[in-house]
């Protein structure tokens, strides 16, 4: 056999399609004769009966039905080819993978991955979440361009990367109503004995957090532990416990989870880095990013006037 005729392989899928070589010569616009002699040289190439005759119909023979499931899967792959051609904004977007680490608030991720979307070329985002760890290991073999964590790469991973310093924003300390009438004393001193919702072990601000208690000589009652930005917040709003969140998003935080502010952390900063393979930004994507945290995110403190359309748990 020399090379596989797909115009032969056409006429074969549209007779088995329609059950008869005339209903097929019908919807092709040939002759029942034409197409008879178009099978008979596909059979001939591929040295295996295609169809036997049962009455006056055909019937696929066992051949004949693996090779009808090839040539399903061909025409089908070749009108995806065509819809992607036609699709000029498909072919010409821009793909952008980003990671973002799970101990990253994502209303601050939102914030410095939207603007990415409104670039001049257009952008096919590709957001995934997971530890840092898994990221970057995402990241060395390229199926990230970037990944924005709370912490700057880890000295002691086998991956070649590159830290970006994207800003950073002091504490704020937040609570529920509910909760606020339950406190005595004025801000630091009422954290001591409150129920306090600590950030998990993975969140780079946890270790600042317990010295700066420590040297304040609070001792808050913990209550939970968080890996989930999101999670800490809705139990926040439940009153379950005092919360700490970055400044840059206070507003944002009081509006959504409908809860107040205790009080500021300044001698704290909650940074945020993007991480790639690249010693400069260069990604269009990435270059939009970096611009949104200086000018947009990190520079609107002591909060976020901005706020996502639609917020949502992941915030």
């Amino acid at each position: 056999m020399r090379t596989l005729n797909y115009k032969h392989l056409r006429y074969f899928w549209a007779v088995a399609k329609s059950g008869s070589i005339a209903r097929a010569g019908e919807q092709l616009h040939l002759t029942p004769q034409s197409i008879s002699g178009q099978l008979r040289e596909l059979e001939d190439s591929l040295g295996v009966a295609l169809f036997h005759r049962v009455g006056r119909g055909l019937e696929l023979t066992d051949a004949g039905r693996r090779i009808l499931g090839y040539a399903e899967e061909i025409f089908s792959l070749g009108d995806e080819l065509l819809d992607v051609a036609r699709d000029q904004s498909a072919r010409k977007s821009l793909p952008f993978a980003v990671g973002i680490a799970d101990s990253v608030p994502k209303s601050v991720a939102y914030r410095l991955v939207e603007p990415a979307l409104h670039l001049p070329e257009p952008v096919r985002l590709i957001c995934r979440e997971g530890r840092l760890t898994s990221l970057l290991a995402e990241l060395a073999i390229h199926r990230l361009d970037m990944v924005i964590a709370d912490r700057p790469m880890p000295a002691n991973l086998n991956v070649r990367g590159y830290s970006h310093l994207l800003g950073e924003s002091s504490l704020t300390v937040f609570a529920a109503a509910a909760l606020i009438g339950t406190l005595d004393g004025a801000f630091p001193a009422l954290l001591d004995g409150a129920p306090f919702l600590m950030p998990g072990e993975d969140v780079a601000i946890r270790p600042r957090l317990e010295q700066w208690l420590a040297g304040q000589r609070l001792h808050p009652r913990i209550v939970g532990e968080f890996d989930d930005s999101a999670l800490l917040k809705s139990f926040g709003q439940a009153a379950a416990g005092l919360f700490v969140a970055p400044t840059a998003i206070a507003n944002y935080v009081c509006d959504q989870y409908r809860v107040e502010v205790v009080g500021r952390i300044d001698a704290i900063a909650e940074q945020l880095y993007a991480i790639t393979t690249e010693r400069r930004l260069t990604h269009p994507a990435i270059v939009a990013i970096s611009e949104a945290a200086r000018t947009q995110v990190f520079g609107k403190l002591p909060g976020a006037d901005d706020q996502p359309p639609h917020a949502d748990s992941g915030a």
